[in-house]
C-alpha cells in the first residue's frame, strides 16, 4: 500500500496545501486533501488526481469523523500535514484587537493542529515511518531578521503569536514521542507567492515553499524531530 498523507486546509490552487499535495502525489503518496468547504476540496482534488474529505479542524466531531473514515479505508496514517491556518492580521495592534479574533485564530492555527495530532496519533502509530509536519512561519520566531516577532514589517501580532505557540507545541510533542517512530517538526515555507502580486515584493514560488514541507514529511528514520526548519535548515526561534 502507498503511504497515506492527509493535508488540512487545502482550499486554493495557489496555496501551499495544494502544492504540497501535488509534490507528495508525484513521489507516490496516496494524498487526501481536506477543507471546511468540501466543494472546494473536491474541485482541487479532481485537478490533482487525489482524494478529498470535509474537515473543520476547529470541530471535534468533524475531526473524529475523518479519523473513522481513514481507519476504515486505510487502517493507518503515514503523514499528517497541519497546513490549515489563517488570521493574518496585517498591521494589527495587540492592544486594540478583538479578543474573539484572537480566540478564533488560536483555535485554528494552534488548537486545530493539536486536535488533529491527538486524534490521529493512534493511526500514525500503525505506520512504519510516521511524520507530522506543522506548517509554521518565520513570524512565529524571535530570530528571523525580517519576519520575526520584533521585526515583521506588517506586524501580524495575533498570527505571529499563534505560530510561536505552534512551534512550542511541536517541541513538547516531540519530547513526549522521543521513544517512538513518530517524527514531528515545524516548517517555515518562507515568504511565498500564495496570493497574486506578492512576487513583486520578493515572494518566491509556492513550489519552492512547499519543498520544505515535503522534506519534513519524508524524513528518514535518522532524521530530526522537534525542530523548526526552512528549506531543510534549522532555524533559531
Amino acid at each position: 500500500m502507498n503511504k497515506i498523507a492527509i493535508i488540512s486546509g487545502v482550499s486554493r490552487e495557489m496555496g501551499l496545501g495544494y502544492e504540497t499535495a501535488k509534490q507528495l502525489k508525484a513521489i507516490g503518496f496516496n494524498v487526501i486533501i481536506t477543507a471546511r468547504e468540501i466543494a472546494k476540496a473536491n474541485l482541487l482534488a479532481n485537478q490533482l488526481g487525489v482524494s478529498a474529505k470535509q474537515l473543520d479542524v476547529t470541530d471535534d466531531n468533524s475531526v473524529s469523523l475523518l479519523v473513522r473514515q481513514i481507519e476504515i479505508e486505510f487502517g493507518k496514517l503515514d503523514v499528517l500535514v497541519n497546513n490549515a491556518g489563517s488570521y493574518f492580521d496585517q498591521a494589527g495592534n495587540p492592544l486594540t484587537t478583538e479578543m474573539q479574533f484572537v480566540k478564533e485564530a488560536f483555535d485554528t492555527n494552534l488548537l486545530g493542529a493539536w486536535r488533529m495530532i491527538k486524534a490521529f496519533y493512534g493511526l500514525l502509530e500503525k505506520s512504519e515511518s510516521p511524520r507530522i509536519v506543522n506548517v509554521s512561519s518565520g513570524a512565529g520566531s524571535f530570530g528571523d531578521p525580517v519576519f520575526g516577532l520584533a521585526h515583521h514589517f506588517s506586524k501580524v501580532p495575533v498570527y505571529g503569536i499563534t505560530k510561536l505557540a505552534l512551534n512550542g507545541l511541536t517541541v513538547k510533542i516531540a519530547t513526549q514521542l522521543k521513544d517512538s517512530r513518530i517524527k514531528i517538526n515545524s516548517v517555515d515555507p518562507g515568504f511565498t507567492a500564495t496570493y497574486p502580486g506578492t512576487e513583486q515584493f520578493g515572494a518566491r514560488s509556492v513550489s519552492e515553499g512547499a519543498k520544505g514541507i515535503v522534506w519534513a514529511a519524508t524524513l528518514p528514520q535518522e532524521g530530526p524531530t522537534g525542530g523548526f526548519y526552512r528549506d531543510g535548515q534549522k532555524m533559531s526561534w
